[in-house]
């Protein structure tokens, strides 16, 4: 079988997100790191496969392929192993529907307005936006909400077998639970702190992470 390579960083949401599916499939794969947040940007090698500069990238033998979801999706549909997607239409369509929740009104407050802002620049030595950070916490409040509603009382967020959909949002909720914010918040939804505990015994959760050693390291 032709190598399976991932280009992206330990510290990307995106890029476990990513790992997550692989691991999820059992698939041998090799991580190697881009830093797109360099000084002169993303390398040049890799703007000339990626022109917008976004991580992860996937390359498995000749096919080279970037866009998350169509990274995980791939992977679910091209290598054996538990299936990533449900057969039933509207399990589909609602795992689908919380991945687009996720990345349109999730990941950017949780993720960037609070988590960097009260974490990553607050370690740094910067000054926190704590206009920011409030401006963010209706949206991620509602975001919550809906993950909440949609997962109804299964063990999953579509069912009872894990999918993309969780995969998708495991990342994203562990950076927003390390700030008081978001702990405090998630302690407002009992069922989704259920699915955070089920999803970080995960052997997938406990093969990735953002940092090599510890799982508490910033990420982004």
């Amino acid at each position: 079988m032709a190598m399976i390579k991932l280009l992206g960083l330990r510290i990307s949401v995106y890029t476990r997100i990513a790992s997550l599916a692989l691991e999820e499939k059992g698939v041998d794969y090799e991580l190697e790191e881009v830093d797109i947040f360099a000084d002169n940007g993303p390398p040049e090698e890799y703007l000339a496969h990626n022109p917008f500069g976004t991580i992860p990238s996937l390359i498995h033998g000749d096919f080279y392929l970037y866009e998350t979801g169509a990274i995980t999706r791939y992977i679910d549909e091209t290598f054996p192993g538990v299936a990533l997607q449900p057969a039933r239409s509207a399990q589909r369509a609602r795992m689908n529907q919380i991945i687009s929740i996720l990345d349109c009104y999730t990941y950017k407050p949780m993720v960037w307005d609070i988590y960097v802002q009260r974490i990553v620049v607050a370690e740094g030595g910067g000054k926190t936006d704590e206009a920011l950070i409030a401006s963010a916490l209706p949206t991620s409040q509602n975001a919550l909400q809906q993950l909440d509603e949609l997962r109804e009382d299964n063990e999953f967020l579509t069912g009872e077998v894990v999918t993309l959909a969780d995969l998708h949002a495991y990342p994203i909720l562990r950076l927003f639970v390390e700030t008081p914010e978001g702990q405090a918040m998630l302690d407002s939804f009992p069922r989704l702190q259920q699915w955070m505990t089920t999803m970080q015994d995960r052997a997938s959760v406990r093969a990735t992470s953002f940092a090599s050693t510890d799982e508490t390291e910033n990420g982004f």
